[in-house]
């Protein structure tokens, strides 16, 4: 890719990319790219050591390097999750059920890349030369080479169960992302992701709906779903971060990144253990989501569940530790056998081949 001295630069770096993963611009017909805002919870700066004080129009106005680059980090994380995504659900374009999902999986994509643009935007319009590079390097990794930086986002999508699930829970937890990002203390930040959090709900809404129709359909086994609730649910956990998190805890003094529930909060923040609060929020929201999904499996047959918080985790407390589904430490000798028997597997994914050839695995939309 050419040295990115402009925003226009950083565009055609794009369409390079759109190119090099093989995604034909014509499938997104007359959508535009552009940066949008959305507007401020407040136009001060609204927790931390800077409560109170106008929100950062600039980077120059932000008060020491260590923020700066805190901030940097920080849209640097959400963007790279962006372009994975597209990269990670592309292949699925020649396989939809129905138009309708060939339709709703491109208004998904155009979406992820234009959040991805919104990111660059805000690198190389705000941050010079490293935002610059930085903007240039969210498009040179690859999800399909393991490079992007959380691991979520280097996981396969080899089927429409997989884009169901993914959609119903990792982009959830872009839903917690963003929702935290838009009381920043950096307003062209919190701006663009009040805009990007507007188009996250379908993304949200396909998820949900999806594995609605799959349920009403009654064809795929709910063992094999729920294996598939294991592996993004798992990696899922991990996207909130480490546990007693000293980047968490200063981005919330420095006013860059708020709590999920930052305006209804009646108690002062836990900063020592912020991630692990907002995993628990995110824990409790999927919780209630599968229980709506159980209403729809017949009685005779096995319900869905949520994976403990400890189980297949790679970082914080629990990461590589060999516990259970259901949270119970395991013997190290077992744990490989037990992983291959509650996550997805090319049995699972063989089964699903050929119910898939059947078209009505699930049910059609109104």
């Amino acid at each position: 890719m050419k040295k990115i001295s402009t925003f226009d630069d950083w565009i055609d770096c794009f369409h390079e990319w759109q190119k090099d993963i093989g995604y034909d611009p014509a499938l997104l017909g007359d959508y535009k790219f552009e940066a949008k805002h959305g507007e401020l919870h407040s136009s001060e700066i609204e927790f931390g050591d800077f409560r109170g004080r106008a929100k950062w129009e600039r980077v120059e106005q932000i008060p020491n390097q260590s923020i700066r680059d805190a901030l940097l980090n920080l849209i640097v994380y959400q963007g790279d999750t962006e372009f994975a995504s597209v990269e990670q659900q592309k292949n699925l374009l020649d396989t939809a059920p129905t138009e309708y999902d060939h339709k709703a999986l491109i208004r998904v994509n155009s979406d992820e890349m234009r959040h991805g643009w919104q990111m660059c935007y805000l690198l190389v319009q705000y941050f010079g030369d490293s935002g610059k590079l930085e903007a240039q390097k969210l498009l040179e990794r690859r999800a399909n080479q393991g490079s992007r930086l959380l691991g979520s986002f280097n996981q396969p999508v080899n089927n429409w169960l997989d884009f169901f699930t993914y959609t119903q829970f990792v982009d959830r937890d872009g839903k917690f992302q963003l929702t935290m990002l838009t009381h920043s203390s950096f307003a062209p930040l919190a701006q663009s992701v009040a805009a990007m959090l507007k188009e996250e709900f379908f993304h949200m809404f396909t998820g949900n709906t999806g594995l609605t129709r799959i349920l009403k359909s009654g064809k795929i086994p709910t063992p094999i779903i729920q294996k598939y609730f294991n592996k993004w649910l798992s990696t899922a956990y991990d996207l909130f971060g480490t546990d007693h998190s000293s980047s968490a805890q200063w981005a919330y003094v420095w006013g860059l990144k708020g709590r999920y529930d930052e305006h209804e909060a009646k108690d002062d923040a836990d900063k020592g253990r912020l991630n692990e609060l907002s995993r628990v929020q995110y824990f409790n929201e999927c919780q209630r989501l599968v229980d709506e999904l159980n209403k729809l499996i017949p009685k005779d047959q096995p319900k869905l569940g949520i994976p403990d918080l400890k189980f297949r985790r790679a970082i914080g407390d629990y990461a590589g530790k060999p516990y259970s589904v259901e949270g119970k430490l395991l013997a190290e000798e077992e744990h490989a056998k037990y992983l291959a028997e509650v996550l997805p597997g090319p049995e699972d994914e063989r089964i699903l081949g050929e119910i898939f050839r059947e078209k009505d695995w699930v049910v059609q939309m109104n």
